[in-house]
């Protein structure tokens, strides 16, 4: 009886079963497409309770053994990548039901937040592999949805072959660890490394983090990213980059910091060297895309070098660093993706070219764009800079040469960041085409997710309450 009341304790994952229930019996129920209609605000309005539930749980929960161990900084974790899943939801809308398969891409899209919640309340190794690959597999499935196209097919491949040598690559380190702890508890394995150093625990952390680094698609695990970002539908492609990744992101936060704390001074040096990398090469190979939805995983890729950026600290202000970046990465990068799906939508182009212009005939999409670009890129007063500089300030509190070097290199990588998110503004405002984009009207959904996501990158970063509740849960 006690292990069936358990089920009850993960809230936010029985709120998103329930959610999944009910979307599938009213995808069951609608013979006709007009009562289809109704899917999308069904969708949306029950991802509601999906944002509010965690908030309300922010109690510590450990239940089944301590295999699902949630603390309130998983809860507001929960609460933000919820709140992303919600703003693909809505401005998916259009582009959903164009397809056949509309219900099954809500359902394929909340099966892989349900697995990443999993994830991030994991206290076991095999609990943490079980919500990956409960997140993975759907997920590969939403990248191949648009199977008119063969570039959905193709990245969808791509991905499927880079995740399930990800999941082996984790799995091998996954057992080193537990050849050298004799257990796969967070909790004991912390443990068990804190008594004892060995090198086969090294191996089997560094085994783990590049399984990780798959996921998260750091440099010199990136190599997928692109092809999948530019083959996925535009609403995959905007959650891959921002909800997929914040989750794997602050699941690497959670474990490097709990269960690897006695090798902290080994993954610090791994971590530094790879966030260095991530930004340095993304950066440089953004300023070369002649594609928008490539020239934005670049740009994912950068962002995520900057996210693991402030777990080098290994305090509490990492996990609030890492927490409040993905909130502002979350709303900025939405807002590019919403209009990258407006124009796909209507004039069926990513490529940059288009944007030629688009000032001219477009203004108010245009100044929106500017705005998220802005964020994304760290300027004063919105959002990103504030966010950006919280994740400095917590990587530079380690002490270290190292930290200090790594901030310095990160800094100057954020001007040439400026400099490629600034060649779409340019393109925008500056350049002029023979054939600009022809003035259109976006459909409420997108109009919606703008404005959400427009106010999250004005008040964000001014509304100190935002941060203050990141970092009382921390």
């Amino acid at each position: 009886m006690n292990t069936y009341f358990d089920f009850f304790q993960m809230l936010p994952e029985a709120v998103l079963v329930a959610v999944l229930v009910i979307l599938f019996v009213a995808d069951f129920c609608s013979a006709k497409q007009t009562q289809r209609r109704w899917l999308n605000p069904l969708a949306c309005i029950l991802m509601i309770p999906a944002i509010v539930v965690p908030v309300c749980c922010m109690e510590p929960v450990s239940v089944f053994g301590g295999m699902y161990a949630t603390t309130a900084a998983v809860s507001v974790m929960k609460t933000i990548l919820a709140a992303g899943t919600l703003i693909v939801l809505i401005q998916s809308r259009a582009w959903a039901e164009q397809n056949k398969y509309e219900a099954e891409f809500y359902l394929l899209i909340v099966s892989t937040l349900l697995g990443m919640f999993v994830m991030m309340s994991a206290g076991h190794f095999l609990m943490f592999f079980l919500g990956l690959e409960m997140a993975s597999v759907p997920l590969a499935c939403a990248v191949a949805f648009d199977k008119n196209r063969k570039e959905s097919a193709e990245g969808a491949a791509k991905f499927i072959l880079t995740a399930t040598f990800s999941s082996g690559v984790m799995l091998f380190g996954i057992s080193f660890i537990y050849a050298a702890a004799g257990t796969l508890y967070f909790d004991g394995v912390a443990q068990q490394l804190s008594m004892v150093n060995s090198p086969l625990s090294i191996l089997g952390m560094v085994f783990f983090f590049s399984g990780l680094g798959f996921k998260i698609s750091l440099v010199p695990f990136h190599f997928w990213t692109a092809d999948t970002y530019q083959g996925a539908p535009t609403p995959v492609t905007g959650y891959l980059s921002v909800v997929s990744k914040g989750a794997a992101a602050f699941t690497l936060c959670i474990i490097l910091m709990h269960v690897f704390q006695a090798l902290v001074a080994e993954w610090q040096i791994l971590l530094s060297i790879v966030s260095v990398l991530s930004i340095t090469i993304a950066n440089l190979f953004a300023i070369r895309q002649t594609e928008l939805k490539r020239f934005m995983a670049f740009s994912s890729i950068s962002q995520a070098g900057y996210i693991v950026l402030a777990v080098i600290g290994n305090n509490d202000m990492s996990v609030t660093a890492l927490s409040y970046y993905v909130l502002i990465y979350v709303v900025a990068n939405m807002a590019v993706f919403s209009i990258i799906g407006a124009v796909e939508q209507a004039h069926g182009t990513t490529d940059m070219d288009a944007y030629d212009g688009l000032y001219s005939t477009n203004p108010k999409m245009a100044l929106l764009m500017t705005l998220a670009l802005f964020s994304l890129g760290g300027i004063p007063p919105f959002a990103g800079m504030f966010s950006k500089f919280f994740v400095f300030m917590a990587a530079a509190k380690a002490g270290s040469v190292l930290a200090y070097a790594v901030v310095f290199i990160a800094l100057l990588n954020t001007v040439v960041s400026l400099y490629y998110y600034l060649l779409i503004v340019k393109a925008m405002y500056i350049k002029q085409s023979e054939h600009p984009l022809s003035t259109f009207r976006m459909d409420c959904n997108t109009k919606l997710a703008l404005v959400i996501c427009t106010a999250g990158i004005l008040l964000f970063g001014v509304v100190s309450c935002v941060y203050d509740w990141i970092a009382a849960a921390a």
